[in-house]
């Protein structure tokens, strides 16, 4: 009984592998392999039999090794995409495994088979902050479990020029969409800039500090109440198995758009927004892109500032407190009087904006966020 138990634990596990292209299960690559803020992708072609073969009795022979406690921690996680909370997966990290000529870490291995198929080097990878091994520097026990990890989105140059969008759109509290009246300004697209009564009641009372606060918006229109966040890691989602934070799904919208309902419904697990020692870092939960915009990943002198479109399981810094500090100017009365774009993210869900877009302006996207940052 025993062993028949973990063996079915072992055949559903291997089902439930990340799959490759020409599987003819491939999701729209959103588990599996993309690029990140350059919108290319990676493509894995299907492996040979042989190879496939060599694969599958490599990953049996070594979940056959694991606990079976351990199995059903895998495969909850596996199973779920992550939904659903699973605890760490402590495994030898000086195991390697050979697939061919290619020698691989017990845990490379299992983010290769279960979430990632193209990934090369563990350096290509962020550890989420809710894992035991965060932090940790070469442990003798470290997480395998995938969806504990997140793909490292990195910056390149040049930019797509998709995503060039001018910084002076940005400045005035109208421009970001040009036919919104400043006495619409209650609901309207006033957020960022000038801080609203929500945000202002938040200040004054008496709860413990908020390191910033998340607005939802429809289009033009913000739906809800803003969000202060105190914890440090905060889910944004639509539908989460075992969902803890800002459930936009509870939020009650007037808005009968089928874009927007279509949009809104692909939210799914959304984002996992963390603030970590060096910044703030945006995790794409979701089955689809996201595009963010921060002044924080750009250059600081650039008169531009760039939406980065970000792949499913990917990971980015989208806010730094280094380069957030630089760009204050203390002999800017403007700057010191007010709160500004430098401190706001912006973060549209399926749909992006900019040059090559329909959309210019992020207040035309179905559904999308405004983070602010409590900078005092």
């Amino acid at each position: 009984m025993f062993r028949t138990k973990r063996s079915g634990l072992v055949r559903r596990l291997w089902r439930s592998r990340a799959p490759v292209e020409g599987d003819g299960e491939a999701d729209r690559g959103t588990h599996g392999s993309g690029g990140c803020c350059m919108g290319k992708t990676t493509k894995v072609a299907k492996s040979n039999a042989g190879s496939e073969a060599e694969l599958k009795a490599l990953t049996h022979s070594i979940l056959k090794k694991i606990k079976e406690k351990q199995l059903e921690v895998l495969l909850q996680a596996v199973e779920s995409k992550g939904g659903a909370r699973s605890p760490c997966l402590l495994l030898p990290s000086k195991v390697d495994a050979k697939v061919g000529q290619q020698s691989y870490s017990l845990p490379m291995l299992l983010y290769k088979v279960f979430r990632w198929p193209d990934l090369r080097h563990s350096s290509e990878l962020k550890r989420l902050s809710c894992c035991e091994s965060y932090g940790k520097i070469n442990p003798e026990l470290v997480c395998c479990n995938p969806h504990h990890m997140s793909r490292l989105c990195e910056l390149e140059s040049p930019p797509p020029p998709y995503s060039r969008y001018p910084m002076d759109y940005l400045k005035p509290p109208v421009s970001l969409c040009h036919s919104c009246a400043p006495s619409h300004r209650s609901n309207h697209l006033s957020l960022s800039l000038f801080p609203s009564s929500d945000s202002l009641a938040l200040q004054e009372s008496g709860e413990r500090a908020h390191w910033c606060v998340v607005a939802y918006w429809e289009e033009k229109t913000r739906v809800g109440r803003l969000y202060s966040v105190q914890e440090p890691s905060l889910d944004i989602f639509y539908d989460l198995p075992q969902g803890n934070g800002f459930c936009l799904g509870q939020l009650c919208s007037d808005n009968k758009s089928q874009l927007v309902q279509m949009v809104r419904a692909k939210i799914g697990y959304g984002i996992q927004l963390t603030r970590e020692p060096d910044g703030v870092w945006v995790y794409n939960r979701s089955c689809y892109p996201i595009f963010i915009k921060s002044a924080t990943l750009d250059n600081p002198d650039s008169r531009t500032l760039l939406v980065h479109k970000v792949f499913p399981g990917f990971s980015i810094k989208a806010f730094d407190y280094d380069k957030a500090g630089s760009l204050q100017r203390p002999n800017d009365h403007e700057f010191t009087q007010q709160p500004r774009t430098g401190f706001t993210v912006q973060i549209s869900f399926v749909k992006g904006w900019g040059q090559c877009y329909t959309r210019q302006f992020i207040s035309s996207c179905p559904c999308w966020l405004e983070v602010i940052f409590n900078t005092r």
